[in-house]
């Protein structure tokens, strides 16, 4: 059998041994450190419904709050976010961050002007000092959305999405995810929805990276990808490995 369709495979037939660890984790890092809940920010995408879902059922939803922010955000994120509340019993809350972004860039550019991709870590980075300062207010942890794909090749914000207290879902591939958040009833126009960082008009995270993510929970699986993508993967596994480490110290 090929050997990434057996490893998913397997993965479906131990979903609910694998969702009860992730609960049990969730409950260990939040209550077992005397904490009070966790935030989780939404994006409209599959990962931080997926994210929140764990931490729902984990903690309860009078213990999770989910935050949206907006700046500048395409329409069929909003609707999807919004569908949460009622699918999951989430607490959302929404930050407008559109104003604050506005200012930053602008302070910023009278220095140095910023391109997309510096404008986009922007916004990652708001989104994440939103985040702890209501974590902070209400003695909660913040639970990062990342999966292991997106941890594989860096695709994550350092400074941004790719800092937080625990991760509930760090050691799943996407198309895992994907999984989960069937077995978790997430809405099916999340599901299915291209991949998307939400950073500028238009963009998707698999033409952002270069090849899709199947193709990359393959390699990771197998180790076989065709050669332009295998050369692709591993320059940006490596470009990005100060992501996956703590800051080098002297």
């Amino acid at each position: 059998m090929d050997k990434f369709v057996e490893y998913i495979d397997n993965y479906r037939r131990n979903i609910e041994a694998d969702l009860q660890k992730r609960l049990e984790f969730i409950r260990q890092q939040v209550f077992g450190n005397g904490l009070k809940g966790a935030v989780v920010g939404i994006s409209g995408g599959i990962d931080s419904a997926v994210s929140a879902a764990l931490c729902v059922r984990a903690l309860g939803a009078e213990h999770v709050i989910g935050v949206w922010m907006p700046c500048y955000s395409q329409e069929i994120h909003a609707l999807d976010a919004h569908k949460l509340p009622e699918a999951l019993g989430l607490r959302l809350v929404t930050v407008n961050l559109a104003g604050a972004y506005d200012r930053a860039v602008e302070e910023i550019e009278r220095v140095f002007p910023l391109d997309d991709k510096s404008k986009g870590n922007t916004k990652a980075r708001l989104r994440m000092t939103t985040l702890y300062a209501i974590a902070n207010q209400n003695q909660y942890l913040v639970a990062d959305t990342c999966n292991a794909s997106e941890i594989y090749v860096g695709y994550m914000t350092k400074g941004g999405d790719g800092l937080a207290d625990f991760n509930p879902v760090a050691s799943l591939l996407k198309t895992q995810i994907r999984i989960l958040a069937e077995h978790l009833n997430i809405p099916r126009s999340i599901i299915e929805k291209p991949p998307s960082a939400d950073l500028w008009v238009n963009q998707t995270d698999e033409d952002e990276m270069g090849f899709t993510y199947e193709q990359l929970d393959r390699y990771i699986v197998t180790g076989n990808a065709e050669p332009k993508v295998k050369e692709r993967i591993d320059y940006l596994h490596r470009i990005s490995e100060h992501k996956r480490q703590l800051m080098p110290e002297i």
